[in-house]
């Protein structure tokens, strides 16, 4: 199966499940086992918000374009999406918005703040930095 992405800005999640030939978008199913080689569903006769343009199977193959909802600042990734070629079964891996996680570490002498940006399909990007332990200054005594 060969999914393009036509990205739009808008809300909404879009969860693409892959079982042989047939698709669960959101939690309904389209099933396109049946269509033979050389045919095309033509546009706007799936009564799905996410399927776009036709669905053709070539050569064998599953070939269909899905919307794919992105934020308003898209990343490289969301904005020019590749085609995901030869798509496995399973949950279809989407472009997703980098998420970051931020963790404190304490350490001898104070504490490391560790911030991983996870991008998809990229290596996480960690940046740490060392908050030093501030002593209270020591009161003096004073004997009157």
């Amino acid at each position: 199966m060969r999914i393009n992405l036509t990205p739009e800005c808008r809300d909404g999640a879009l969860i693409v499940i892959k079982n042989g030939d047939a698709l669960d978008i959101n939690g309904e199913a389209f099933d396109f086992t049946t269509l033979p080689d050389g045919a095309t569903i033509p546009s706007g006769e799936i009564p799905c918000e996410w399927i776009i343009g036709d669905v053709e199977r070539i050569n064998g193959e599953i070939v269909l374009t899905l919307l794919l909802p992105t934020p308003f600042h898209a990343e490289q990734w969301q904005a020019f999406p590749e085609p995901l070629e030869d798509v496995p079964d399973g949950a279809v891996d989407l472009p997703a918005s980098t998420t970051v996680d931020i963790a404190e570490v304490r350490v001898e002498g104070g504490k490391n703040i560790v911030v991983t940006k996870h991008r998809w399909h990229q290596p996480d990007e960690v940046q740490t930095t060392f908050i030093a332990e501030v002593s209270a200054p020591e009161s003096e005594n004073v004997d009157a």
